[in-house]
């Protein structure tokens, strides 16, 4: 899935203007602190976390391989094993007292991020009027 919205988000951010990619670029820590901020948000109000599990089945699909029958090699189809890989996200409890302070510390991590990113802002704002 996020292979697929990958070129999506990379034409979205080419079709922005000038400022906007440069304002972009200036808070991007910002934006990625913030989606953790909301992560561990969430992870509070549940009261658990959910993790993103790679797992891997095998699935019987059809195989092409080739076949010599009377001296003549043709394609016959055969069944097999193909092993495919899946994500699943499940629960994992989680410590609630040091996800509060994680969130704690993220916060003010964004206080700090940003004070830190007005100039640059301004600096965009300056250098590509809208």
């Amino acid at each position: 899935m996020k292979r697929r919205l990958l070129p999506i988000m990379l034409l979205l951010a080419a079709c922005g203007t000038p400022q906007q990619r440069c304002i972009d670029r200036e808070t991007r820590d910002l934006r990625i602190l913030d989606r953790l901020i909301g992560e561990t948000e969430a992870n509070l109000q549940r009261g658990f976390a959910f993790e993103t599990v790679t797992v891997y089945r095998r699935e019987l699909t059809t195989c092409l391989e080739p076949v010599t029958i009377d001296g003549a090699t043709r394609i016959a189809p055969r069944p097999c094993f193909d092993t495919v890989r899946d994500t699943e996200r499940r629960p994992r409890a989680i410590d609630l007292a040091a996800e509060a302070r994680k969130l704690d510390g993220m916060q003010a991590r964004r206080r700090d991020l940003a004070r830190a990113a007005l100039p640059g802002i301004a600096a965009c704002k300056t250098t590509f009027p809208d």
